[in-house]
């Protein structure tokens, strides 16, 4: 069982940065962020807010050639970007268990691609940008388990 809310309406990127750096000011060791949303739809500017919020201060782009990228905050920060894997991600040997199950954060971009591996608690952002819609963005949450509820509950206060 998982609460949803949403569509909840950012306007602007700096609306998104703000909902990013709420989750990163939130976010525990252990903590899943599954990032999902087409092209352009604001993923990364979202998963930057998120690790700035985290305490992260040189903040790269997206980690797309990378996969994977390894912060240090206030806690370990895995920026991981799955748009090149797609579908195969999952079978994919990058230290999934390691990212998933550490004492770190987990920021996934193009997240569906590793649904199969995802832990039962978590905390999924869907970003749409709705066709001719200029400055804004809209968001879905998903969350699954208490914290990730609470947390989700107070991100659609904050909007």
């Amino acid at each position: 069982m998982s609460l949803e809310l949403g569509p909840l309406r950012l306007q602007g990127p700096g609306a998104t940065d703000a909902v990013g750096r709420l989750l990163g000011g939130r976010a525990e060791p252990g903590f899943f962020y599954a990032l999902s949303g087409a092209l352009g739809a604001g993923k990364t500017t979202l998963a930057q807010g998120i690790l700035s919020g985290a305490g992260v201060e040189a903040v790269g782009g997206s980690p797309s050639f990378l996969i994977v990228r390894t912060y240090r905050g206030r806690l370990t920060v895995y920026h991981v970007d799955l748009y090149r894997l797609g579908e195969g991600a999952a079978g994919e040997p990058l230290g999934w268990e390691e990212i998933l199950e550490g004492e770190g954060l987990a920021v996934v971009e193009w997240a569906e691609y590793l649904r199969p591996l995802w832990p039962a608690e978590y905390l999924w952002l869907r970003l749409e940008r709705p066709e001719g819609a200029e400055g804004y963005r809209l968001l879905r949450l998903e969350a699954a388990g208490g914290t990730y509820e609470r947390l989700a509950r107070e991100v659609a206060a904050a909007c």
